[in-house]
């Protein structure tokens, strides 16, 4: 069964689409792969009545244009997270005052120096013993944010990429975040009319296992159901996440090169990590927590935005405010993660309702009788991800970019692992990556794209 096409796209997360929508609009011809019967990626939303539901990527960070321009061209509403953040602690909730002291540490860390994990960086500059309560509080607040913003093992995660992705998010206010009307589907909707307009194609089911390539000629092999497809072009765009181009030949969902990968990216794919993230949310039959009243007064939890603590299993949970909405969403990064990974639906929830029991105060029989859904997606035994998104180990500077290099203009690669601005594991760095390299293609294939545009 041989499918013909200027381009093949591998994947259709927000990378491959974003890149098979220029291609397209470009006047190339475009076949999209997808091994899931879905589209998105590590995007994943469910409505629930009038409110999306995020499973996988939920917050626009910052203001990248990447994400803004598009959404703003169709005037699709966006809404700012807002509320307070409280904290648990030893005296019970309390509004959080850490955030300036733990800036404080990860204001210390140097770029330019050579470079270390996380965890030796904070051993050599804020050892766990001595000095007062509050310093010791400091670095463990900042171990748990590099641990659950960056869903990074601090023993691994490089210095030098933690400054670039700092200084990344300055640049965007990536301190703030958004959300849109419908949630990331609204994003996805976008590119998807895009290439149904200029007569892409886009195929869901497909698993590729492997890609035989040649200059200006690539062959695909993959499985449909129970059917082998061979599907040819000129050139190939591989968007798929980091762990499937780590991924041993026989493992699942695996790429077959041939030839093989370059020693130079195979040595760009060892520095690279996937980092591990179990996310919950739960659906109430109201919003409980309005009721409960903070510790250190009389203030409730009425405006909640984020809930930080120190629990063994989601240590950070959060609301939808100013959303009315009765959903709570856990998150359980790292070695919490990797508990949880791999058990049943059941069990994630129930350690779910017992965190919050133990964090609110409130019986777990009578939180279950408040559940009304939830929704869950795991994530690092999903075949096609392998786990949330990327990081750079230390020793990591310049991987993203040779990761990124095309291969004798013929396969090139995109997705948020690819990114060298400092935007990995987000969608507006999984974005720029594939308009940069659906750029790349179009720069080689100028003379044919212009003399079809006349």
């Amino acid at each position: 069964m041989p499918i013909d096409a200027d381009v093949i796209v591998v994947g259709a997360g927000v990378s491959g689409l974003a890149a098979a929508a220029r291609l397209g609009r470009s006047g190339v011809s475009v076949i999209v792969l997808e091994a899931r019967e879905r589209v998105g990626g590590r995007i994943f939303t469910c409505q629930d009545g009038d409110v999306a539901v995020e499973m996988g990527a939920e917050f626009i960070h910052g203001m990248p244009p990447e994400i803004w321009v598009p959404l703003q061209k169709k005037n699709v509403p966006l809404t700012e997270g807002q509320g307070d953040s409280w904290c648990h602690t030893t005296a019970g909730l309390t509004t959080c005052d850490f955030f300036g002291d733990v800036q404080k540490i990860l204001d210390r860390m140097d770029g330019d120096a050579p470079d270390e994990s996380f965890l030796k960086f904070l051993n050599r500059c804020c050892p766990d013993s001595g000095g007062d309560e509050r310093q010791r509080s400091a670095r463990r607040r900042a171990l748990a944010y590099i641990v659950g913003f960056n869903a990074a093992d601090p023993d691994k995660v490089g210095v030098h990429w933690l400054v670039q992705e700092m200084r990344a998010e300055e640049k965007i206010d990536g301190d703030r975040a958004f959300r849109s009307q419908h949630g990331y589907r609204d994003l996805i909707d976008i590119f998807l009319a895009d290439i149904n307009d200029t007569g892409g194609s886009l195929l869901t089911g497909i698993v590729v296992k492997g890609i035989n390539w040649k200059p200006a000629a690539v062959s695909l092999t993959a499985r449909r159901g129970s059917e082998d497809v061979t599907l040819q072009c000129r050139q190939a765009l591989i968007t798929v996440p980091l762990t499937i181009l780590q991924a041993a030949p026989r493992e699942s969902g695996a790429l077959h090169f041939t030839p093989a990968l370059p020693a130079c990216k195979v040595d760009a794919l060892r520095k690279l990590e996937m980092g591990e993230v179990i996310r919950v949310s739960l659906k109430f039959r109201e919003r409980f927590w309005e009721r409960i009243t903070a510790s250190e007064g009389s203030k409730t939890l009425s405006e909640m935005n984020f809930l930080f603590s120190e629990d063994e299993w989601f240590p950070t949970w959060w609301t939808m405010f100013p959303n009315p909405a009765p959903i709570l969403t856990g998150w359980a990064p790292f070695r919490s993660a990797d508990r949880l990974s791999g058990n049943s639906r059941t069990f994630v929830v129930v350690r779910a309702l017992e965190t919050l029991s133990r964090l609110l105060q409130i019986q777990v029989d009578d939180l279950g009788n408040l559940l009304e859904a939830d929704y869950f997606h795991d994530w690092q035994h999903d075949p096609f991800s392998r786990g949330a998104y990327s990081y750079g180990k230390v020793g990591a500077d310049g991987a993203q970019s040779e990761l990124a290099r095309s291969i004798s203009d013929t396969l090139f690669f995109a997705g948020e692992a690819t990114d060298a601005a400092g935007h990995n594991g987000t969608v507006h760095g999984a974005i720029a990556t594939g308009l940069r390299a659906a750029d790349e293609i179009l720069s080689r294939q100028r003379p044919k794209v212009e003399a079809g545009n006349r």
